[in-house]
């Protein structure tokens, strides 16, 4: 799933290109994409773009009048820069919104379609979709520590809960506890408060440079070659393969659909996690998949508004 860095670079990449341009024409392809139907999808066309926002990992175009489309990728979409009025070619096509230069094309990979849109009007309507995690590149360590304590999760948990931190997703989480040399497993009311200002410098220092790393390799392009599995990534999808801090194995643990990878020896005293442990531990704790945790947010405009049920 597109997490911070990503979705920060996708926004830098579309001002560049969409900002202050009039969006003449949104094509939708699958019949699943559209979440709401007031206001309709067609109000937005002929409406210039003014402004561009993050909310969480959700990617917010700002038209005229206070007319807001919010995409949201989900694991397996992603936003590509083609020529203007672009073919939209199902399964994999679900939109197209058409500008004078160019066409943003939206993708998703695999049969279950979770990428969503939503039209909405005005700032309190946007904010109804906000999952409300704390902006931790904004945030200070006493911000950031009550958000941590707030409940008591497992840390993996807690750093990928939209409702507890903005923008942060299992591949990025999974640095950022390397970093930190902490347990995926810890329990976050349980951290002491050395581990918490490590975690917390952990998140900042990993997010700043996968943000500088991700704009040098795009450019003036657009980023095509978005994943979780990065090169020069530590622990992420490394699983087997040397630690580059002490040469041992990086491990993983699995439930379910989730997984995490971690260093036994920088991460947790040597010992290995197994994946029992994980699902005893974790049962009532964590979603089934990471779709969940992204729709753990209630909304019931959304709810009342969407055009089809999913």
């Amino acid at each position: 799933m597109p997490e911070l860095p990503d979705i920060t670079v996708y926004i830098e990449a579309l001002e560049k290109r969409i900002l202050g341009k009039r969006l003449e024409r949104a094509r939708i392809a699958s019949p699943f994409l559209l979440r709401t139907a007031v206001p309709p999808l067609s109000s937005a066309e002929g409406k210039t773009v003014r402004q561009l926002r993050r909310l969480g990992k959700r990617i917010c175009i700002g038209l005229e009048e206070d007319l807001w489309l919010v995409l949201h990728l989900m694991i397996s979409g992603r936003l590509h820069w083609r020529e203007r009025s672009a073919k939209v070619s199902p399964p994999r096509g679900l939109a197209a919104l058409d500008f004078p230069s160019g066409s943003l094309l939206w993708t998703e990979a695999g049969s279950q379609k979770r990428a969503s849109l939503h039209v909405v009007g005005g700032e309190p309507e946007l904010r109804a979709l906000d999952p409300g995690g704390l902006e931790v590149l904004e945030a200070d360590l006493t911000g950031f520590a009550a958000a941590l304590r707030s409940s008591n999760h497992t840390l993996k948990r807690a750093l990928t809960d939209p409702r507890l931190f903005s923008g942060i997703g299992n591949a990025y989480s999974d640095e950022i506890l390397f970093e930190a040399r902490l347990s995926p497993l810890a329990l976050t009311q349980r951290l002491t408060a050395p581990e918490i200002a490590r975690l917390f410098a952990a998140v900042r220092s990993n997010l700043t440079q996968w943000i500088e790393r991700l704009r040098s390799e795009t450019g003036d392009g657009f980023p095509e070659k978005v994943t979780a599995f990065r090169e020069g990534m530590s622990v992420h999808g490394r699983y087997k393969q040397p630690c580059p801090r002490c040469n041992v194995n990086i491990q993983r643990i699995r439930y379910l659909t989730n997984e995490t990878n971690y260093c036994p020896n920088c991460q947790t005293s040597g010992k290995l996690l197994a994946d029992r442990a994980l699902s005893r531990l974790l049962r009532e704790d964590w979603p089934k998949t990471p779709e969940e945790l992204e729709l753990l947010v209630p909304n019931p405009r959304r709810m009342g508004n969407r055009s089809r049920r999913e």
